[in-house]
């Protein structure tokens, strides 16, 4: 299963970042080897609008079953959705962390979207 992780890094060490669309990038970590990348999202940071469709969309073309963030708007929320990708919010700490918080079955999928449209949060 692939796992994406909204990011400000680069790497497993870096801090989860607390936005979805507006995050630097997302680590897609796959669960079964062990392996990760990192998927740019430099396009969707100073987007006027539609970061949070952008960003879902280029997650779910990416594989990704989940996401692992710390908010997540309406419109992305529906775009995973609409994806079959479960999204897990109040995620913080490492990348790694959230990680681990994941495979030990800590974390729980949101039935929602965490903040309203436009709620100033960037996502």
């Amino acid at each position: 299963m692939k796992i994406a992780i909204t990011t400000s890094g680069t790497d497993l060490d870096a801090p989860v970042d607390p936005r979805f669309g507006r995050a630097r990038s997302f680590v897609i970590y796959d669960t079964e080897s062990g392996q990760w990348s990192v998927l740019d999202n430099a396009q969707n940071l100073a987007a006027a609008q539609g970061a949070g469709i952008q960003a879902a969309t280029a997650v779910v073309n990416a594989g990704a079953q989940a996401v692992l963030t710390g908010n997540c708007g309406p419109k992305a929320f529906r775009t995973l959705a609409a994806g079959k990708v479960a999204v897990y919010t109040d995620v913080s700490g490492s990348v790694r962390e959230a990680i681990e918080r994941f495979l030990s079955g800590t974390l729980q999928p949101a039935a929602q979207a965490s903040v309203d449209a436009h709620s100033g949060i960037g996502l």
